[in-house]
């Protein structure tokens, strides 16, 4: 993935608020887990920032490479849709090896 998300004080809100459980510099590192977290916690005054820098195929992308477990099925199926992508590809699954 080409773009990042900068730290900055609205993007550190943000990554605080939906990855609460580290710290924004930590959250914003991986885009696309950032971005799996968003699509599934993020209100849409967040995403209204978040996309101001990212593209619709950094979206994409995002939901290619989403980790499993992060994005609720209902989610899943508005993003994809929104990606023009309907029906929506199958989730992404754990897989043990």
């Amino acid at each position: 993935m080409t773009a990042t998300i900068p730290l900055n004080p609205q993007t550190a809100e943000i990554a605080r608020r939906i990855v609460w459980f580290e710290p924004p510099e930590q959250a914003l590192t991986d885009t696309v887990r950032f971005l799996a977290y968003a699509m599934a916690y993020a209100r849409h005054e967040d995403m209204r920032v978040i996309l101001r820098f990212i593209s619709d195929d950094d979206l994409r992308e995002a939901l290619d490479r989403a980790p499993p477990g992060i994005i609720d099925p209902r989610s899943w199926a508005y993003w994809n849709s929104k990606m023009g992508r309907w029906p929506a590809p199958p989730m992404p699954v754990r897989r043990f090896e």
